[in-house]
């Protein structure tokens, strides 16, 4: 694994060059103001005329433009959209206007891996994915550090676009923690991986189940959220902080042994075959063509899987005990009416 620093990196690169940041949501706000706080003098946003995202972004100062426009112009295009509409934002906005020359640039690999659109042989694409959320490589970035990034070329007809990635990573803070190179397909499939697996599908099924569980025994529902929901940010914060032995360090001897004996009861062999045909779904491309077709009927299952969720009683218990602790919302990282 080669990773690079700020050390490694010109960050005049990418100060010379215009770079047209499409999208202004939680990446989108987070790339723009860091490259423009790091010295680029000509950042835009492209984003259209009726999106939410363009107040946001003219209060913070920055020039915001059509995605088509902003390609005619742009050294270096960021596209920063949602996945489901990159195919067609690419084919109907950038790929026709952007310079020969230019660069192509992604957060994630998605739509680059599995031939979702088809980038121009005239242009460079790279990619750099910060590995965290962009409200955090935002707050990291104005607190003086960073978030490691990932970096990947696809394409490199300039012959210089490992330089301009490294550049453009160093500039939204990437190069304070550390960039990691990988490739397209690697970065995608563990991240989608990841997602479904454990961070976002298996944490928020394992959450609800434990929920559950407590509430049909009959237990508080209050009490069952605090053990199952809330301190679950008190235990993650120690694994992220030291590994899972500066979790086992802090916790109880009882918590560590019931760790040992029940954790293995809840995710097993079972849940791993489960796994590896999760994985399988993915690396064939099954994923990906689902989440497409289902964009093409409006994502109907995806909306009313969203509300079933939102109509939770674990999230109607959360906001009530949520608003028993001020201090989560002083220090929250997402803030919508700015980002």
């Amino acid at each position: 694994m080669r990773v690079y620093y700020d050390r490694d990196a010109d960050v005049n690169l990418i100060k010379g060059k215009r770079v047209a940041i499409i999208g202004y949501g939680s990446q989108g706000h987070a790339h723009a103001n860091n490259l423009k706080e790091s010295g680029v003098k000509d950042v835009v946003v492209g984003l259209r005329p009726k999106s939410g995202g363009v107040a946001k972004a003219e209060a913070a100062g920055l020039k915001v433009m059509d995605p088509a426009d902003c390609a005619k112009s742009a050294d270096v295009v960021m596209v920063l959209t949602p996945d489901e509409g990159q195919g067609d934002l690419y084919r109907e906005k950038l790929a026709p206007n952007m310079k020969s020359g230019a660069a192509l640039a992604f957060a994630h690999g998605l739509n680059v891996h599995f031939n979702l659109l088809d980038p121009r042989p005239d242009i460079d694409v790279f990619m750099i994915a910060p590995k965290g959320p962009g409200h955090t490589v935002r707050s990291e970035y104005q607190r003086g550090a960073g978030v490691p990034c990932l970096v990947a070329v696809a394409q490199n007809p300039s012959g210089n676009a490992m330089e301009v990635a490294l550049s453009y990573a160093s500039a939204i803070g990437g190069g304070r923690a550390g960039i990691i190179e990988t490739t397209f397909k690697e970065e995608c499939e563990t991240d989608l991986f990841g997602e479904q697996t454990v961070l976002c599908g298996g944490l928020v099924e394992l959450m609800k189940a434990g929920y559950e569980t407590l509430v049909e025994a009959g237990y508080a529902p209050e009490m069952a959220y605090f053990e199952c929901v809330h301190e679950v940010k008190l235990i993650v914060d120690l694994v992220y902080e030291g590994g899972i032995a500066n979790m086992n360090y802090s916790v109880s001897n009882t918590a560590e042994y019931g760790e040992y004996m029940s954790g293995p009861r809840i995710v097993n062999d079972a849940t791993k075959a489960e796994m590896k045909r999760v994985l399988a779904d993915i690396q064939s491309g099954k994923f990906a063509r689902d989440w497409m077709l289902e964009n093409k009927v409006n994502q109907t299952s995806f909306k009313a899987m969203r509300q079933r969720l939102a109509e939770h009683p674990i999230e109607q218990v959360g906001e009530k005990l949520r608003a028993m602790m001020p201090w989560i919302g002083k220090n929250a990282l997402v803030d919508r009416s700015r980002n």
